[in-house]
């Protein structure tokens, strides 16, 4: 699978949950980019904004898309690295502010 295709693949199956990428499209297929290494890598598709530890039971929470996406783009109408975005972001009806990490500290130490 290259870029173009997970970028086509995810756009289908997430937009219908109200989950949309990011307008600046250079940005997002870079992460995409980094998210078909960290597949090659892995053997998952962890986030590439996050330090993954090749364990994938320790991972799971950052698997892409992570489990706290949902209430960043919820708060703050974008996940913590900004690949997915609410449409009120993507219009620049909400303000584009830091998403601090979610992710606990114990989970981030290998």
């Amino acid at each position: 699978m290259n870029v173009d295709q997970l970028y086509e693949q995810l756009k289908k199956i997430q937009e219908p949950k109200g989950y949309f990428f990011n307008t600046d499209k250079e940005f997002v297929f870079d992460l995409l980019g980094a998210l078909l290494t960290n597949k090659e890598r892995y053997g998952y598709m962890a986030c590439p904004c996050r330090l993954a530890s090749g364990d994938r039971d320790g991972d799971k929470d950052i698997f892409c898309p992570c489990v706290y996406r949902a209430p960043d783009v919820e708060e703050f109408g974008s996940c913590y690295c900004s690949l997915y975005v609410s449409s009120e972001w993507n219009e620049g009806k909400i303000e584009k502010q830091y998403i601090p990490e979610r992710r606990p500290p114990e989970k981030m130490q290998f």
